[in-house]
């Protein structure tokens, strides 16, 4: 079992730790991450989004943490020395390569989405995750017989449809067209899933729809 604590997912903030040592992605307050944040070794970064991406944390973590390295792809890099993190904690990584951290390895995938976006494949001693939100789709990756997959499940197609109609008998503002070109649905994700999991795999549904307008 991979062991791990959600301390928030969805459009208010994300962040995810691991095994007490990883935390992928970045959206919340410092404070919520006092139980956790001491025992950290590494951050795995995702995108620039507000609610992946909390500047003032991440500089928290980085001057609290001064050995904490803080992994992502190009497009972090700049908004990552901005927030206050040193470029010396900073490693820089180029999707769908493999890199050690000792504790783990990690793989960078590049994912589409309204920014530039990746998912975490991490491996711990034998077991494998798979992280992966904010995306419209999966296609090109695979992540046969891992153990977890923490996942986006944003919507449900029918349910979506039915909310796009009525917004468009109102005249109101079709939020809902903006999440279908940008996240993935319950059921492409299952989809991925069922073609990728193995008897043992177990999942976690991620980023579930919130009826908001603000959400990215």
């Amino acid at each position: 079992m991979i062991d791990y604590n959600i301390i928030s997912t969805g459009s208010q903030g994300n962040a995810v730790v691991i095994e007490h040592k990883i935390l992928i992605d970045c959206g919340v307050s410092f404070k919520a991450l006092a139980a956790e944040y001491r025992t950290l070794k590494l951050v795995l970064l995702t995108h620039i989004h507000s609610d992946h991406f909390h500047p003032s944390t991440l500089r928290l973590l980085a001057s609290n943490r001064p050995t904490l390295r803080f992994a992502c792809c190009a497009w972090l890099c700049k908004p990552l020395v901005d927030a206050g993190v040193p470029v010396s904690q900073i490693d820089v990584l180029e999707p769908g390569h493999l890199y050690g951290y000792g504790i783990c390895n990690v793989i960078p995938h590049m994912v589409k989405h309204n920014v530039p976006n990746c998912g975490w494949k991490v491996w711990l001693d034998g077991r494998k995750l798979f992280y992966c939100t904010d995306m419209n789709n999966l296609n090109g990756i695979s992540a046969p017989n891992y153990d977890l997959y923490m996942v986006e499940a944003n919507y449900d197609d029918k349910d979506i449809q039915a909310k796009i109609a009525e917004k468009k008998l109102t005249g109101e503002y079709i939020y809902e067209k903006r999440v279908l070109r940008d996240h993935m649905s319950v059921a492409k994700i299952n989809d991925w899933l069922y073609a990728n999991m193995g008897p043992n795999s177990a999942y976690i549904y991620m980023h579930c729809h919130q009826d908001k307008e603000d959400a990215t």
